[in-house]
């Protein structure tokens, strides 16, 4: 199905109709290739290319019904024959179909002229009496079709200029056309409507290869079945050739596939069953060597990038060129079907692409070349995440960063809103870059990212992401060597495994910041340490060494005029003298605590006071002063973006209105605490929630 290399000549199922009263005869071709013998999915597309018929019937035009696009395996010769064969019955006059050979491994593109004379043999016309002229035999081909109801499926095409004069001047034909590039050309000036191929989803996947090798195959082995599946991502050519290679060793297991499949670095060796048309590197390479040099180069940079995706600005920074050159780059990525952009200025690959572009960066690129273009997307990355940090917290104790070189282009983000959405469309990117800074042996830059994410992990309730980047960067900090750096990471590694509820290992690795300070005689990082200890205490109920962890972190913040982290620490000693029953004490020092975070705008720092006041209150019997203090904490929490603490709150506040009565208000609080439980995967929360919930109802059914 991947190609003809030629236009079929008429002959086989051709047979003749003749005139009444005349010996004039005319020819139906049936050029069509065998339908697909195995074809799975594609009900939408094919839905629509119905759709497209039905809605041409009455078209006083010559319709175009679709231009059918796609990166090199991606099933468009497939999608055409099959949906051409189920209805052929709607073109009793004949079907043409020609291999324009616009990216063929072994063969020129096909001429215009080519493919006229071509049709006009199967159409039955003499080729020693055809017109000399081109334009001449495209007149007399159109003369032919005009008045017929035909298919003509133009297959592999090159560019739109390959294609027009092979469309026919009347309106009873349908012309299908595939190609692997956007041809643009035939919607603006021939009126052709494009479909785009995507991948397969996994069900359609799994039906596809169970068409190849049996159901009962697939059915023995459902991991090495997924993994397969995973490796193929959705692409029907790859699917055909583990197909291709599972049916020749009828009594392997797939699971030694999936073996030889695994190893990223050579799957596309193994994505070979012996042919070109099955030899998904010799497939790309047919769009990849169509590219200009520089459109090339930028493919096989864009394989190097970690993450799921890249930004346009990202592109320009991993080339080093101005933004408008890689916007017209990426375009002729994007038309060509080697990139997609799913979203308006980002953009990404098909996985076994990626694999592709990555070997064509490393033959083709230079290493030094490659190591420049990652360390400009690495500084880019950083940079902008530092500077977007600042905005989320400005009161948090910075670090020192280098100064972005003259090849780097950090974004100017303008507020904290344009932070919290930079931060999320780049999230897992800034993780793979984290990674990758690791691989480089740019150790600072890895634990400077993660530093720069701690807000966005914390406020967004990114745990397992928060703690994994800090398991990173405890690599990074011991390579690096500086004491106050490696603390950061122990206390930071604990402040994640303290949120996720492993308390051992918080207690461990704070333990291990607050040694490694104290050896530095480092105040700083001891305050730091004992900060996050204060929590951890208190998260195993030890609420007098909290106290006691608390109170030695407040003497030192003051003794260094660290007033924010006074302020935070304030709260702390109050809520842990609250949980001890000093309500007075406990009163006194979280109104100091809210007085220091109005007066440096530390937002954050006044919305965890509240709570505290909220929780005082809540203890002392004063349940509407608790939930005034809960409401306003509340909203802060909610103009920070900070849905992990929204829970925490609303949950208080449904305690509240179910001890006073208000089950409505309770059952509204609890829902919503509920949701962004489950949203953060805090199971023990969740379901501690749910019981209250379920014992609310019984309340009221009783």
């Amino acid at each position: 199905m991947f190609g003809h290399g030629k236009v079929f000549q008429s002959g086989g199922d051709q047979h003749n109709q003749f005139f009444s009263g005349d010996t004039v005869k005319r020819v139906v071709p049936r050029q069509l290739p065998p339908a697909p013998r195995r074809f799975a999915g594609r009900e939408t597309e094919l839905a629509t290319l119905t759709d497209m018929l039905e809605d041409a019937s009455g078209s006083a035009a010559t319709v175009v019904i679709s231009a059918i696009g796609g990166v090199g395996g991606i099933g468009k010769t497939w999608l055409s024959v099959h949906w051409a064969h189920k209805y052929a019955d709607r073109f009793p006059d004949g079907q043409l179909f020609v291999d324009l050979r616009g990216f063929s491994p072994t063969a020129e593109p096909m001429s215009v002229a080519e493919a006229v004379r071509g049709f006009l043999h199967a159409l039955g016309e003499d080729p020693t009496k055809l017109p000399v002229d081109l334009d001449a035999q495209i007149g007399l081909y159109r003369s032919l079709v005009a008045d017929r109801r035909m298919l003509i499926v133009l297959d592999n095409a090159r560019e739109t200029q390959q294609v027009a004069p092979l469309l026919p001047g009347g309106r009873a034909c349908t012309v299908l056309v595939t190609s692997r590039l956007h041809l643009a050309g035939l919607v603006v000036g021939h009126g052709a409507r494009l479909v785009d191929l995507t991948v397969l989803p996994e069900r359609d996947s799994r039906q596809l290869l169970a068409g190849h090798i049996g159901e009962a195959r697939l059915n023995t082995e459902p991991n090495a079945v997924v993994e397969l599946l995973e490796y193929c991502a959705g692409l029907p050519l790859a699917l055909s050739i583990v197909a291709a290679r599972a049916t020749a060793h009828p009594s392997f297991p797939l699971a030694a596939l999936a073996d030889e499949l695994c190893d990223q670095n050579a799957r596309l060796d193994y994505l070979d069953a012996g042919e070109i048309p099955l030899n998904l590197r010799a497939v790309f390479s047919f769009s990849y060597r169509a590219l200009p040099d520089d459109v090339a180069a930028l493919f096989g940079l864009l394989g190097l990038a970690s993450g799921p995706d890249i930004s346009l600005v990202a592109a320009a920074e991993l080339a080093g060129l101005p933004v408008a050159r890689i916007r017209a780059q990426l375009l002729q990525l994007e038309v060509a079907h080697l990139v997609s952009q799913p979203v308006p200025g980002r953009y990404s690959f098909h996985d076994l692409l990626r694999l592709y572009a990555t070997e064509q960066a490393r033959q083709s690129l230079s290493e030094s070349r490659r190591h420049a273009a990652l360390r400009r997307l690495m500084a880019f990355y950083l940079h902008t995440a530092h500077t977007a940090e600042r905005l989320l917290d400005p009161h948090r104790h910075p670090i020192e960063i280098n100064e972005p070189g003259p090849d780097c282009h950090p974004l100017a983000l303008r507020d904290r809103a344009a932070a919290d959405a930079w931060f999320e469309a780049e999230h897992a990117n800034l993780l793979a870059t984290q990674r990758l800074a690791v691989e480089l042996g740019e150790h600072n830059s890895a634990w400077q990212l993660a530093w720069s994410l701690d807000t966005f992990h914390y406020r967004r309730g990114h745990l397992h992401e928060w703690r994994s980047a800090w398991e990173t960067s405890l690599i990074s900090a011991r390579a690096v060597g500086n004491p106050a750096v490696l603390s950061l990471a122990h206390r930071l590694l604990g402040d994640a495994h303290l949120n996720l509820g492993n308390h051992a290992d918080a207690l461990r690795e704070l333990g291990n910041a607050l040694r490694v300070a104290e050896d530095a005689d480092d105040p700083l990082a001891q305050a730091h340490a004992h900060r996050i200890l204060t929590w951890a205490c208190g998260r195993q109920g030890n609420d007098r060494s909290a106290l006691e962890h608390a109170t030695a972190a407040l003497h030192l913040y003051q003794a260094l005029g660290q007033e924010v982290r006074e302020a935070a620490m304030l709260n702390a000693t109050g809520w842990f003298e609250s949980r001890l029953g000093d309500f007075g004490q406990a009163q006194e020092h979280c109104e100091a605590a809210l007085r220091l975070c109005r007066r440096h705008d530390y937002r954050v720092g006044e919305a965890n006071t509240l709570v505290s006041l909220g929780y005082v209150a809540q203890r002392t019997h004063r349940l509407e002063d608790a939930l005034d203090f809960y409401r306003d904490a509340l909203a802060v929490f909610r103009d920070l973006n900070s849905t992990y603490y929204q829970a925490d709150t609303l949950d208080r506040m449904g305690q509240i209105h179910a001890t006073q009565g208000r089950s409505d208000l309770a059952r509204e609080a609890w829902a919503a605490a509920l949701r962004i439980y489950k949203e953060k995967y805090r199971p023990t929360d969740a379901e501690r929630v749910r019981r209250e919930l379920a014992d609310l109802d019984e309340e009221s059914l009783g």
